[in-house]
C-alpha cells in the first residue's frame, strides 16, 4: 500500500487522460481503482468520500482542474469556465485547506500562461498536477523521518482516523510517522480508534498497517481514556485538514476528545500534516468551516436503521483541537510548538 499511488493522473495522448484513485468506500471488502474523467465525477468522488484525507483531496482538486481545462479547451473563454469549475469542485468539502491550496495551483499556471494555446495549457496543467503527486510523497517521508524521532522504543501509539496513504497520494502524515518509526524499531504497537461515524479507523487504518504487518489494536471511539489510564498509550500521532496559524487543529470527529485525554494523562499529542495544511489566513480555529454530514452516516449502520428514524441528528465532520492541547506540529521542515509555525509563513 505505501509504495504505490493511491491517487494518480493517467495521461493518454496530447491535452487528455484522467484521474484514477482507489475507491475507499469499498475498503477494506473490496479493492477497487476507479477512473474519472469529468468535473461532476471529480466534485462527486471529493463529496462522497471515494477519496478522502486532505492531501488525497488537495491532488483530486488538481487533477479536477485539468479535466475541466479538457471539457473547455474548445470553449470561446477558456479561462472563465475553467476557473468557474475550479469553484465548483473547490465548494464539495469546506473543511480540508489541502483542497484551495492545490486548486489554487492550478489557477496560478493558468494566469500565468494566458498567451498560450488551450492545448499547451492543459499540458502545462497536467504536468504540474504529477509534480505535486510526487512532491506529496517526499513530503511524507520528511514527515515520518522527523515525526520518528519522537517516537519511543516500543512505544504504544494511539492514531484517530486515517491519515496514512490512503489520505495521501502515498506513506501517510501520521501514519508516515508510525511507518518510519517502524522501520527503526518494530517493537512499537498502534492502536487505532475506530473513528465513528464512518469507521475511516476500523476499516482503513487497520487495513493498511495490518498489510505493513505493524502490531495493530482497534479501540472503539470511547476506550482511549482508558488505555491511556492503564499506561498502554505512550504517544498521539493524528492528522489534520486545517490548522490556524495559532495551532489549532481541525481534524477528524473525535480527535478533540482524545485530546483532552492525553493532556489528563500527560500523554504528548502531536499532529502530522505539511505546510500547505496550515491556513496562514486564519488566526485562530474558530475561523474554520466545520463540515456538517448527511444525519444517515450516523442513523444507519450496514444498511439497517440503529435509531428511532425521527431522532434529531447534528454530524459535524471534523472538531479543532485548541492549540494549548498539542505538544507539536509535525511537517516536512520539522517539529514547531504550536505557537512558532508562523515561522513557516516568514
Amino acid at each position: 500500500m505505501s509504495e504505490e499511488k493511491t491517487i494518480e493522473w493517467i495521461k493518454k495522448g496530447v491535452a487528455q487522460g484522467y484521474s484514477r484513485m482507489i475507491d475507499q468506500t469499498l475498503l477494506p471488502y473490496e479493492y477497487k481503482k476507479v477512473d474519472i474523467s469529468t468535473t461532476k465525477g471529480i466534485y462527486d468522488a471529493i463529496k462522497t468520500m471515494i477519496v478522502r484525507g486532505a492531501p488525497a483531496i488537495g491532488i483530486a482538486g488538481a487533477h479536477g482542474v485539468v479535466i475541466a481545462a479538457i471539457e473547455n479547451k474548445n470553449s470561446a473563454d477558456f479561462i472563465n469556465e475553467v476557473k468557474k469549475a475550479a469553484n465548483y469542485i473547490n465548494s464539495s468539502r469546506p473543511t480540508a485547506v489541502n483542497l484551495a491550496w492545490a486548486i489554487n495551483e492550478q489557477l496560478k499556471i493558468l494566469d500565468d500562461n494566458k498567451d498560450k494555446s488551450n492545448n499547451e495549457i492543459i499540458e502545462l496543467l497536467v504536468k504540474n498536477a504529477i509534480r505535486l503527486e510526487d512532491e506529496d510523497i517526499e513530503i511524507n517521508k520528511k514527515i515520518g523521518q522527523y515525526g520518528s524521532e519522537i517516537i519511543p522504543k516500543g512505544a504504544g501509539i494511539l492514531t484517530h482516523c486515517n491519515a496514512g496513504a490512503l489520505a495521501t497520494v502515498g506513506w501517510g502524515t501520521a501514519l508516515g510517522v508510525i511507518r518510519s518509526a517502524y522501520l527503526k524499531d518494530n517493537t512499537i504497537k498502534v492502536f487505532a480508534d475506530e473513528t465513528r461515524p464512518r469507521g475511516q479507523g476500523a476499516k482503513l487504518t487497520t487495513y493498511e498497517l495490518l498489510r505493513d504487518g505493524i502490531n495493530t489494536t482497534l479501540i472503539t471511539d470511547n476506550m482511549s481514556a482508558y488505555f491511556m489510564k492503564k499506561n498502554m498509550i505512550d504517544v498521539v500521532v493524528v492528522g489534520a485538514d486545517r490548522i490556524a496559524l495559532n495551532g489549532d487543529s481541525a481534524n477528524k470527529i473525535g480527535t478533540y476528545l482524545v485530546a483532552i485525554a492525553a493532556k489528563y494523562h500527560n500523554i504528548p499529542f502531536y499532529i502530522a500534516a505539511p505546510k500547505s495544511t496550515i491556513d496562514a489566513e486564519i488566526k485562530t480555529g474558530d475561523e474554520i468551516v466545520i463540515e456538517l454530514r448527511d444525519k444517515e452516516e450516523v442513523t444507519i449502520i450496514n444498511n439497517k436503521l440503529i435509531c428511532p428514524k425521527d431522532v434529531n441528528v447534528i454530524n459535524p465532520g471534523f472538531d479543532v483541537t485548541p492549540s494549548e492541547l498539542i505538544s507539536g506540529i509535525i511537517t516536512e521542515y520539522g517539529i514547531f510548538k504550536p505557537d512558532e509555525i508562523h515561522k513557516l509563513f516568514k
